[in-house]
């Protein structure tokens, strides 16, 4: 599994984000370019953050069960349930989109193993390192692959 901490990997991700363009449609789902984005951004706030989340219920129930999907080989699948507040509804510019996604790639990826938040996920409790790596690779891998970069 390819870890986002990973130089080469980094590379890979930034350049398949300067390929996405806002014309492209989704090869499942709803979002536009610019709405992924945003959503895209949304998740990364969540290791990057300086504060603890609240914890959701539902995550004391099934994040166990569930956390290894986000950090193993196996794809995701399509269309997969959105947490509220992930999800991007209103029409989003494009380009500031892809900026700020940009910088906080290069914010996870220039803080390191040793630099992101040591809180639980929201729903899926405690992450080492590598799996948050892992984890926010996969997210930006599926998200990227939907809309063919």
């Amino acid at each position: 599994m390819k870890n986002l901490f990973d130089r080469s990997t980094y590379e890979e991700t930034v350049e398949r984000i300067h390929r996405l363009q806002p014309v492209l449609k989704a090869q499942w789902g709803v979002m536009t370019p610019a709405q992924m984005l945003a959503h895209c951004k949304e998740a990364f706030k969540v290791p990057l953050s300086p504060v603890k989340l609240p914890r959701m219920f539902l995550g004391y129930l099934l994040g166990p069960l569930l956390k290894h999907k986000l950090y193993n080989d196996t794809p995701w699948k399509r269309n997969l349930p959105t947490a509220p507040n992930f999800k991007i509804r209103d029409e989003r510019n494009f380009e500031s989109e892809k900026a700020g996604l940009m910088r906080l790639i290069d914010q996870f990826y220039h803080a390191g193993p040793d630099g992101i938040s040591k809180h639980p996920h929201p729903m899926f409790g405690k992450f080492t390192p590598e799996q948050w790596g892992k984890s926010m690779y996969k997210h930006l891998d599926h998200h990227l692959t939907q809309f063919g970069v």
